[in-house]
């Protein structure tokens, strides 16, 4: 197992004083004054121009640096099969909470590991109430502080094999995945690849489903034709026709020439704060951007490891393979799925749609929020994720064990007493079982088992922790 090591963000002086020089000498284009639609050509100039002068002499990224630093860090090495081995940074907040859930939270573009930030506090916390996780976050691999790919055929693959290496060389062989944006992608490719015996569950913004026809989806099919488009539904498909046409030139163009785009991204501080912050404008809802949290994304950008231009290197791979990745994340995949919705996200198909990626064990939908699910509606999503993994939530998944040491016609019931209701419902029974403190109207066949021992109780033990549980380690143990 590779070492793990901790890491702390550090952007040396001379950088930071390149970045300023840079800024200092921007030249900045002419433009076509548009007063009813000014953002309709891309980002108008004075709000680069006011951007750019911040960036310039005030933004403190010593500042920024620090704040990002009071998350836990850590940097290892990932071998990806056929390419090479490469330094992973990631965040890794284990909760202190016993039987905590492990989830792996994927990025995007134009986002980073700082999109985690905002939920992990919370999601680290829980109790009986609702479930904690520990949560791991790490910059994908061209990305934030990874390694650089650096040769062809990169693709979406090769991230989902590496977060689920990263993830192996935590300790945790069995998780749950989050992701909207890339991370939708590479959820998806974690579920094809190594669901159900790792990935147990994972939940998604930014689905993007495939139609579903007669022949690869009969049932849905006709479901769908016989269910009438909601008003939310027929927005959603506005919304993504008019993404189509209007705002997807940057895929086009990462998909189709990143280098071309990696000059301006790589050498213009300028050029990188435009295209990035022309997507936090349009790909949100309303949401109050700061000027510092403006700056602290595309700084993320302009000192990554690898530099700007390779996180386009993706998106050319994504294209250019076979199948394209988009299509290949749209076959069926048995690992429960839960998704959200947010209203002004970019691609919002019809719901029933979704059921053709796999079986849908939770659903969510929200009047408000964009493409930045994480960073404009963390309540939302740490919501879902407790909702969708709490116990009797959609992926929550239960496991009765009875170990019987003895003969006796008393119980302990040493599981927590929220668990009863659902083993009084599942037990068919002609005994009355004693707790400590009442007694307990259940049944149990007791006819299939071979009980031994002199011991005056019959002790039985009932699990129930998000897949996540282990059979007791003593005892003769039954399942049912």
């Amino acid at each position: 197992m590779s070492r793990i090591t901790t890491f702390k963000i550090a952007i040396t002086d001379d950088k930071i004083k390149r970045l300023k020089q840079k800024l200092s000498l921007a030249d900045f284009p002419n433009e076509v004054v548009d007063a009813d639609e000014p953002w309709s050509r891309g980002p108008p100039s004075a709000d680069v121009k006011r951007l750019a002068l911040y960036w310039e002499k005030e933004f403190d990224w010593r500042r920024a640096e620090a704040k990002l630093n009071e998350f836990p860090q850590y940097i290892t090495k990932i071998e990806v099969e056929g390419f090479d081995t490469y330094d992973v940074h990631f965040v890794h907040q284990p909760s202190a909470i016993t039987n905590a859930i492990p989830l792996l939270f994927i990025h995007g573009w134009p986002g980073s590991f700082i999109e985690v930030t905002k939920i992990l506090p919370d999601l680290v916390r829980g109790g009986r109430e609702f479930p904690a996780f520990h949560v791991v976050a790490p910059s994908l691999i061209d990305f934030g502080f990874s390694s650089a790919s650096k040769k062809r055929s990169f693709n979406i693959d090769q991230h989902a094999e590496a977060c689920h290496k990263l993830m192996h060389a935590l300790g945790y062989n069995e998780y749950v995945v989050q992701g909207g944006d890339l991370g939708y992608l590479v959820a998806r490719f974690i579920a094809m690849k190594y669901g159900s015996k790792h990935c147990k569950a994972y939940h998604i913004n930014s689905a993007a489903p495939s139609a579903p026809t007669a022949t690869s989806h009969p049932d849905i099919f006709a479901k769908t034709n016989a269910t009438p488009l909601s008003e939310t539904e027929i927005a959603g498909l506005k919304r993504a026709e008019l993404f189509s046409k209007e705002g997807n030139g940057y895929y086009r163009e990462q998909a189709t020439k990143p280098q071309t785009i990696g000059y301006s991204m790589t050498d213009s501080p300028v050029g990188l704060l435009a295209w990035i912050y022309e997507k936090l404008h349009d790909w949100s809802d309303k949401y109050p951007w700061t000027d510092d949290e403006i700056l602290t994304w595309v700084s993320i950008y302009c000192f990554s490891r690898a530099g700007a231009a390779a996180t386009s290197c993706v998106y050319y791979e994504m294209e250019h393979r076979q199948p394209a990745a988009f299509t290949a994340a749209q076959a069926y995949t048995d690992v429960p799925l839960g998704i959200a919705r947010f209203s002004k996200d970019l691609v919002l198909l019809p719901k029933l749609w979704n059921h053709t990626l796999g079986p849908i064990v939770f659903e969510s939908e929200y009047e408000s929020g964009g493409h930045f699910a994480a960073w404009e509606r963390p309540g939302a999503v740490v919501q879902d994720l407790r909702t969708m993994f709490k116990e009797g939530g959609g992926a929550y998944k239960n496991e009765f064990y009875f170990i019987i040491p003895q003969k006796s016609l008393f119980a302990v019931i040493i599981s927590p007493s929220s668990e009863i209701g659902h083993l009084r419902e599942s037990l068919y029974t002609t005994m009355n079982m004693r707790s400590s403190s009442e007694q307990i109207p259940i049944e149990m066949i007791l006819a299939p088992l071979v009980i031994d021992g002199s011991e005056s109780q019959l002790y039985l033990t009932l699990l129930g922790q998000n897949a996540f549980s282990k059979k007791p380690s003593s005892g003769f143990t039954y399942r049912c």
